[in-house]
């Protein structure tokens, strides 16, 4: 029996419920379709999703709808969550055996195929840069989850040698009770705390994909990021433990020096070389992504090609333009402050900063030392973060023309008034991005839309 129609095989018998009916919730409902047209199903979503296109005239589903939609989940065999749903404020203990996912059905039968990657920042660009790198060098490779693929999209097309390369947030790894051959956890940040409840809770998360490895996995991690190291030291996993340090810590696995990468005492980077990507945050992501092509043998001229063609992720530090003599850069990915101050580290001249969004949480203590001892002279404040910063920024900086802008395009309006010529103008919300955009991409475009105006 092939592995697709062993996942096919756990849902046929069972009382099945698709928690969350967004992106990944319609490819699992398309995906059983496609095998078991017959199957009862249960729909369960707090928005009223009955006239979905994709479910009409299908007879065979029940609906669970509206706001205590997460009530009575207990009385489904098998429910398969998607991401975005948090079940926080739910006691799941009766029935967390009962919680999977379609990276857990995944996992479940193709582990040894799975290198799983995830971290606060950083994922999606190591996760794209390790896909563009296997299939340069001829594997067949697919990139999957959080970058934007679900996994039951792809699964037909998989082959016995295929390599999958899954971005795993913290929503994806929860619940998982199986894990991937190979995981990387890049850094650990505050971040989703609207989701997970606390800063330990989304930690936990992160750190599960490390918990449920067994002794033939391998983990790695960079410890030179803190919390990261004192988390993954303080656990007793029982993987295979390979260590990554920027500054050439004891017992590392592979580290930066004297400008090379070195693994196994042989030099196998050049960090000197001209490459899209900056930033030393790049470096330490990338360091994971050169172990994991030495362990699967990569011809090392691949990988110096790949990377140095490798352009970086739309909305991530993304330069947009010069225009009249101001660079314009849309970071609208940096979620986070610690995102944010590693941009303006890496662009150097950035003159006028547009940051804020809507509150998720984050510790905004360092960012506010951080940016009133930075060279930046304009700082465009945004809601709802925005009055927070400028309120504690005014009491201990004078040095800096602080304003606050509710409305992206006054605010670009403004940045392109006030900026320097010859330097930058960065936007980078180190919030999310829900105060006028759905998303960070939407909010990208708009800003680079009216960066360039009418050209």
């Amino acid at each position: 029996m092939k592995k697709q129609e062993k996942i096919i095989e756990k849902l046929k018998n069972k009382n099945v419920a698709i928690l969350g009916f967004g992106r990944e919730g319609i490819s699992t409902y398309k995906y059983i379709r496609k095998y078991l047209p017959e199957k009862f199903l249960t729909i369960i979503d707090e928005k009223d999703i009955k006239d979905n296109e994709f479910i009409k005239g299908d007879n065979n589903l029940s609906f669970v709808i509206g706001s205590e939609y997460l009530n009575n989940l207990d009385i489904y065999d098998l429910i398969i969550k998607t991401p975005g749903i948090s079940l926080k404020e739910v006691e799941v203990k009766s029935f967390k055996h009962k919680i999977t996912s379609q990276i857990e059905l995944l996992l479940e039968e193709y582990k040894d195929s799975v290198i799983g990657i995830t971290g606060t920042k950083g994922k999606s660009t190591m996760c794209t840069l390790l896909y563009e790198i296997f299939k340069n060098s001829g594997k067949d490779v697919f990139l999957l989850g959080n970058i934007g693929v679900p996994v039951f999209d792809e699964i037909d097309n998989f082959k016995d040698d295929s390599i999958l390369v899954v971005e795993m947030s913290s929503f994806q790894i929860e619940y998982l009770k199986t894990a991937p051959h190979i995981a990387i956890i890049l850094n650990l940040f505050i971040d989703h705390l609207n989701h997970a409840g606390s800063i330990e809770n989304y930690h936990e998360s992160k750190l599960n994909i490390f918990k449920v490895q067994d002794k033939n996995d391998i983990g790695i991690f960079i410890c030179d990021v803190e919390p990261l190291n004192t988390k993954v030291r303080n656990n007793k996993y029982k993987h295979k433990e390979f260590k990554i340090s920027y500054e050439k810590q004891v017992d590392c696995d592979l580290y930066m020096e004297d400008g090379f990468i070195i693994y196994k005492g042989e030099k196998i980077f050049n960090t000197n070389i001209e490459m899209n990507l900056k930033g030393k945050h790049i470096f330490e992501n990338l360091m994971t992504i050169l172990l994991v092509c030495e362990l699967y043998k990569i011809d090392r001229n691949i990988i110096l090609k790949t990377v140095k063609e490798f352009k970086t992720l739309p909305h991530r530090m993304e330069f947009v333009v010069e225009k009249d003599g101001i660079k314009y850069y849309n970071d609208s990915i940096a979620t986070v402050p610690e995102a944010t101050m590693c941009s303006i580290d890496t662009i150097k001249d950035v003159d006028t900063l547009i940051t804020g969004g809507s509150d998720k949480g984050s510790d905004y203590k360092e960012f506010i030392d951080f940016l009133s001892k930075s060279s930046i002279k304009n700082i465009i404040f945004m809601p709802d973060t925005g009055y927070m910063l400028k309120e504690e920024l005014e009491k201990i900086c004078k040095d800096k023309n602080l304003y606050l802008i509710e409305k992206l395009k006054d605010a670009v309006d403004k940045a392109k008034e006030i900026t320097d010529k010859g330097k930058s103008c960065l936007m980078s919300p180190a919030a999310a991005n829900f105060t006028e955009y759905a998303n960070y991409v939407a909010k990208g475009e708009a800003f680079k839309e009216f960066v360039k105006g009418s050209d």
